[in-house]
């Protein structure tokens, strides 16, 4: 159903705007150093905006604004998935800013401001407002790396993060270009349209290439991966949680938009390109992690790996396989965000941790988050009963049944040898020796909130379908 003018469906974009401009005035009057008001609005911005999504779920497709906006069950699950991903990782964020001079109302708004950007992303029904989208939410994120003003790495990260961003963005624009050149319109619908009636012609496979080589730099995919590992060392441990995990949601939201939706009658074209990106970074990802001694880089090279057994489910083209790749990517970022929640509570003073080295006699002075980072570890390697273990598993058996054999037996054998490393920062935890207790954080908010997404790994483990459901409607309902 065709609507051009129809503000409901963008109600939540309207909302989280209204949000921004309270939150941002509200900030300037604020006295108190921890910037306790400007928290709690962000947060209950975000618990509004979870229910507001909650309330669309079932919601039939609806297009307005001349096509460019489109509102169906693909945009609401991501969106919800956003909401909640984000709110943990500024509870994670929390206690880490407070002890660096980062606490701040643009740290906060900023975070907003990224959302709102990914919310456009993943409802986005043309080439341009996927564009749009995509610039506000890395501006965002280019400015949340460099806050930390004092610190030569953060502002290192940024920089190379702003120009291998840039560089992407300039791939993917220069591909529209060529599409919108070919088709005469930017309408995803109607691109798709053209394709279907005339086929992909030479200069829509060229522009194919380059909004494929966009979208892997876009996720740090290999080999267009070189300034991932950096951009996570680099930046502060409670910005990386947040980049590597919530904006990874909203760019699978993108990545299907424009090659599924627009460009799903030419799936013989950018299938195999995804295929090859998916396995070079399974295979550089799993074996450069093994050989990381500083856990922040062995987390960024695992990214790699993931971002390839995710790409493996997008390569194979059937809405089954994007379900996948969906609760794959959904799975990700929560075991990510607790991977990275165990660094910020390891986090004391000035000092970020580090060194695998750092975590010896977790396991004897702080047994149950020793525990939590062991769950956390068994999940990103793929071992049930675990919530990591079953996305991956739906990947190599829908591998298998469209005779993609070959690249589920390598994707198989590096997932074993993921193992190694995840196992490798267990054995530091139990079974090296420490003569010292480990420094942790003394936050009790962080200490419940690292609880409680280690044992969502577990419970969600033990009743994967609920999600999976989710991600299954969001493609059944495109039919």
């Amino acid at each position: 159903m065709a609507d051009s003018v129809n503000y409901s469906i963008i109600s939540s974009e309207i909302f989280l705007l209204i949000a921004l401009c309270v939150i941002m005035l509200v900030d300037l009057f604020q006295r108190d150093k921890e910037r306790k008001l400007t928290f709690m609005l962000t947060q209950g911005s975000l618990l509004t905006l979870f229910i507001m999504g909650v309330q669309d779920l079932g919601v039939q497709e609806t297009i307005g604004f001349s096509g460019h906006w489109i509102q169906d069950q693909f945009a609401v699950v991501l969106k919800l998935a956003i909401y909640l991903t984000a709110f943990i990782s500024l509870l994670y964020a929390r206690p880490f800013i407070r002890e660096r001079n980062l606490m701040r109302g643009e740290y906060y708004l900023l975070t907003l401001f990224s959302i709102l950007g990914m919310m456009i992303m993943v409802s986005a029904n043309s080439l341009l407002v996927v564009y749009l989208g995509l610039e506000l939410l890395s501006l965002s994120l280019y400015a949340l790396v460099a806050l930390q003003r004092d610190s030569n790495d953060a502002s290192e990260a940024a920089v190379k993060y702003f120009v291998m961003g840039g560089l992407a963005s300039g791939f993917l624009l220069y591909g529209i270009s060529l599409v919108y050149g070919m088709t005469g319109s930017i309408l995803i619908d109607e691109v798709a349209n053209y394709i279907a009636v005339s086929g992909a012609n030479l200069m829509i496979q060229f522009g194919l290439v380059f909004i494929v080589v966009g979208i892997s730099f876009k996720f740090g995919a290999a080999p267009f991966h070189m300034w991932l590992p950096d951009i996570y060392h680099g930046s502060p441990s409670s910005i990386t949680a947040y980049i590597s995990s919530v904006p990874k949601i909203a760019a699978f939201g993108m990545a299907f938009r424009v090659l599924e939706s627009s460009f799903g009658g030419a799936d013989i074209h950018w299938t195999p390109m995804i295929m090859i990106v998916a396995m070079l970074s399974v295979i550089v990802g799993n074996i450069v992690a093994l050989i990381q001694t500083n856990l922040k880089r062995m987390l960024s090279y695992s990214a790699i790996a993931h971002i390839g057994y995710f790409l493996l489910g997008l390569s194979i083209g059937t809405d089954e396989a994007y379900a996948a790749s969906m609760f794959y990517i959904i799975v990700y970022a929560l075991m990510t965000l607790a991977g990275f929640g165990i660094i910020i509570f390891m986090s004391s003073d000035k000092n970020d941790y580090q060194q695998i080295s750092d975590l010896r006699g977790m396991g004897r002075y702080h047994p149950w988050y020793a525990l939590m980072f062991t769950i956390i570890m068994i999940s990103m390697a793929g071992i049930p009963p675990l919530i990591g273990f079953w996305p991956k598993l739906e990947i190599f058996r829908l591998l298998v049944i469209n005779d993609h054999v070959l690249a589920a037996v390598v994707a198989i054998a590096f997932s074993v040898v993921g193992l190694v490393y995840y196992l490798k920062v267990v054995k530091e935890m139990y079974f090296t020796e420490a003569t010292d207790s480990p420094n942790v954080s003394n936050s009790r908010s962080l200490k419940i909130a690292i609880s409680v997404n280690c044992l969502l790994l577990v419970i969600f483990g033990l009743m994967p379908d609920r999600i999976y459901y989710y991600c299954l409607s969001a493609f059944t309902s495109l039919n």
